[in-house]
């Protein structure tokens, strides 16, 4: 199974930021196959992905290393865009099987 892979870009005293680590603690508990981190908005690493990524305010939120959203955080849409990536990946992976029973016939 595949590790989907979360950033959250922070930092002090924002609201926001609390929130979106309070949904990926309730998401990890659901989704045990989530590695969250957190990169503070005003370091180098995170000043460097915040305008690689266009995030304009915190919290920034990458998926997979891809910008996701920045601001407000949406349980829902966070939790969609999850499903749909391991949704994915176990096509890709039934795909990845079938190849091989076809190639061993």
């Amino acid at each position: 199974m595949r590790t989907v892979s979360i950033l959250i870009l922070t930092q002090p005293e924002c609201a926001f930021c609390d929130a979106a680590k309070v949904i990926f603690e309730r998401l990890s508990r659901d989704y045990p196959l989530l590695s969250v981190s957190t990169v503070t908005i005003d370091s180098p690493d995170g000043a460097s992905l915040a305008q690689r990524g266009g995030v304009m305010f915190p919290p920034g939120i990458f998926i997979d290393g891809k910008p996701f959203s920045y601001g407000r955080p949406s349980e829902r849409k966070i939790r969609r865009e999850i499903e749909r990536r391991l949704q994915q990946a176990r096509k890709c992976e039934e795909e990845t099987a079938n190849e091989g029973i076809v190639e061993k016939i």
